[in-house]
């Protein structure tokens, strides 16, 4: 053995260490001393050049609470002939020295008083002043959260710990959030197994035992960023953001006994409810004191649903009405605000941003401006008692009340059709009708604890994919007018010469608009929806109410006019949906081939796979085969060992972005749309897989382990 440790191993080594001791010098401290405040004065030896940290006035401010906590270091300063001058520089406490004298402008302090100082002689000034900011050791965070805990446990509240550290008492809540996580995983950000982000996640809930339940099984399962740790604390809860949430209001859920979880570190106090039956309860019970009001109007029957299917009023007749017209107080209101409006825009036309308080003001009076042009429809009395309402919520948890539709047993004029007449399929006198449309019971996919393999898709699902697809046709054919017109004359054709193959259409010629059934309630909110929707509406106001008049304003139309009509009304008789008790495959090989030559493509119009519409109703199996064709083998194998709930929302984030669609949804040929090739498939998959997927460590062999 040699050198130092060799030794002290050695018998040796003790004794030299005894005579290392013996001959060291011993060590002096500097002596303390108290100095009169204007004896001071700053030292360019100081190296703290940049300001940082809490600003002079807050430290004065502390300073005058608390009094000095640590002395100044001072050194002489000596004449010419190196002699003491009686006046003392400062190296280090420059920040200190800088409180002391705003004390004293303040009179808060005299220009003599004592000031407890250290003073030296030998060394280097700069060394002293650079030693002490340097050596010096930061709180960790950990004991700043547990610090604060504590003072709240001495007595002080929140503010009060807010305003003697100078920091908002927004700041102090999250520090004690902080700190009220459970203690052993307190204890593993202590030793940097948990980072900031990932404790911040676990904040939103109070549970200890599900906390650490949480982060084992991530932990295991190598998966344990910050939003899956958030996402798995609040699984079945209810974002604040929800449309029920929106309409109920959390006050009102939270009066009622239901808990909600928030997140203190979201500027948007993103918060989770926890009841979600408690709150269906009162989102009926709003909806339906909301018509129990409308009720006094007179309507026949009112129905109430959370939400109503696609096209349910479709079929049925609606009332011709005309908008209340603007009252004087009304008027003059509605002119404030659009002369308001008008200035400030005029006023801020030249900012790249606007302020914040500007932009909200903005958006109050376009809120006040669309709930003036929007006034309530004003209907005759004799049509109301025929006629019913759907009370409801909108996407944007606003009450929706659509009035005045007359179903046709209840109109004298209409022509009763065989089939499917759109309205609700019940009838309903003098009282108000409450539906909760929620998602379906249905058993739609495969049991995810075995290998189901790639089971047939199920019947539901494939109407519902199919559904979808004959919006995006519809709209789609309203935009090509000339190709509306020879599929409407091949359906013609097909009647008059060929007999027994008029189903080989997708077109209903009657307009009988097909009513989507059970499908219905997802299909209302999505862009091509809203996009028929807000033509049909369009075209409804253009023609007359009066329908002995509108073969005269269809002569009056321009051929463009007339031309983009007729698409509009042919492409409402598209039935493309698959169903087993309706789907006669000459109708839906016609479907094939108007997508073809449209060049239909479900992900332009906005279709993608998400756990809701397809990844979540589907057997494990599909989901891997879906993951495959999109974005390769690697990333199919990183997320095999998941179970199904977890598996399809990673499905969801991988395939985010791949335009893949399954079968029911593709034109021609039934090949992916987005394959990666086996050539590119491992420099691909790095740049498409989340962050918390991504492990150079990991095999698949080690997933497998995991598993």
């Amino acid at each position: 053995m040699t050198g130092l440790k060799a030794e002290r191993e050695s018998p040796a080594g003790p004794v030299l260490e005894n005579l290392m001791t013996k001959s060291a010098p011993k060590i002096t401290l500097s002596r303390t001393q108290d100095i009169p405040f204007n004896k001071l004065v700053l030292s360019q030896a100081n190296v703290r050049r940049v300001k940082a940290g809490l600003s002079i006035e807050n430290l004065a401010e502390d300073i005058a609470r608390r009094g000095l906590l640590q002395s100044l270091s001072v050194r002489p300063v000596l004449d010419a002939d190196g002699g003491e001058t009686g006046m003392y520089e400062i190296p280090a406490g420059g920040r200190r020295y800088r409180a002391l004298q705003r004390l004293v402008a303040q009179k808060r302090m005299t220009k003599t008083q004592a000031v407890p100082c250290l003073v030296r002689t030998d060394g280097i000034a700069e060394e002293d002043s650079l030693a002490e900011n340097v050596l010096r050791v930061s709180l960790h965070p950990l004991d700043q959260f547990r610090a604060f805990a504590a003072l709240r446990e001495q007595g002080l509240g929140e503010d009060d710990i807010a305003a003697r550290f100078f920091v908002a008492p927004a700041i102090v809540r999250q520090r004690l959030k902080l700190a009220s996580v459970s203690p052993k995983l307190l204890d593993l950000y202590a030793e940097d197994k948990l980072d900031l982000e990932q404790l911040m996640a676990f904040t939103v809930s109070n549970d200890h035992a599900r906390q650490e339940q949480v982060w084992e099984a991530l932990t295991r399962a190598h998966n344990d960023g910050a939003w899956q740790i958030r996402r798995q604390l609040t699984e079945g809860a209810v974002p604040s953001s929800d449309r029920r949430a929106q309409f109920v209001g959390l006050a009102a859920y939270e009066a009622a006994g239901g808990a909600v979880m928030r997140d203190l570190f979201d500027e948007e106090e993103t918060g989770w409810l926890q009841d979600p039956a408690l709150l269906d309860r009162l989102t009926v019970e709003k909806l339906t004191q909301a018509a129990e009001a409308i009720r006094g109007e007179g309507w026949k029957w009112i129905e109430v649903a959370m939400d109503f299917p696609y096209g349910h009023t479709r079929n049925l007749h609606q009332l011709p009405g005309e908008q209340a017209p603007l009252t004087a107080d009304e008027q003059a209101r509605y002119d404030a605000l659009q002369a308001e409006h008008d200035q400030l825009e005029a006023t801020y036309s030249e900012a790249d941003e606007l302020p914040d308080d500007i932009e909200a003001r903005l958006g109050e009076i376009a809120k006040a401006v669309v709930a003036l042009d929007e006034r309530p429809v004003q209907f005759d009395s004799a049509g109301i008692a025929s006629a019913g309402v759907f009370v409801s919520l909108d996407s944007d948890g606003e009450l929706c009340v659509e009035r005045g539709y007359v179903r046709p047993e209840d109109d004298p004029n209409a022509v009763h059709e065989d089939g499917p007449t759109g309205g609700s399929g019940d009838h309903f006198r003098d009282h108000v009708v409450v539906k909760v449309i929620g998602a379906s019971s249905e058993a739609e996919a495969g049991d995810e604890t075995g290998d189901e393999g790639a089971k047939p898709l199920p019947d539901r699902l494939v109407a519902e994919l199919t559904a979808h697809r004959t919006l995006a046709l519809r709209d789609a054919m309203a935009a090509h007018p000339d190709i509306a017109f020879l599929a409407v004359l091949h359906a013609l054709c097909l009647h008059a010469f060929y007999h027994y193959y008029g189903t080989a259409s997708c077109l209903e010629l009657s307009v009988r608009s097909y009513a989507f059934s059970g499908n219905g309630t997802a299909l209302k909110d999505t862009a091509v929806a809203k996009a028929i929707e807000q033509r049909h509406d369009q075209w409804r106001h253009q023609l007359p109410q009066d329908r002995a008049l509108l073969w005269d304003a269809l002569m009056a139309l321009d051929d463009d006019r007339r031309t983009a009509l007729f698409a509009h009304c042919a492409s409402l008789s598209i039935n493309a949906v698959k169903e087993t008790c309706n789907a006669p495959a000459g109708r839906l090989a016609h479907a094939d081939q108007l997508a073809r030559t449209m060049g239909l493509d479900m992900a332009e119009a906005g279709w993608a796979p998400t756990v809701d519409n397809y990844l979540g109703r589907v057997t494990k199996t599909r989901i891997l085969e879906a993951v495959r064709e999109a974005c390769g083998e690697a990333s199919a194998q990183l997320i095999e060992h998941l179970k199904k709930p977890d598996m399809a929302r990673e499905a969801e984030r991988l395939l985010a972005g791949t335009r893949w669609l399954p079968e029911p949804l593709r034109v021609g040929d039934p090949a992916p749309t987005t394959t990666a090739s086996a050539e590119s498939e491992e420099a691909s998959d790095a740049e498409a897989l989340p962050a918390f997927l991504e492990d150079d460590d990991a095999t698949s062999e080690d997933l497998d382990a995991a598993a």
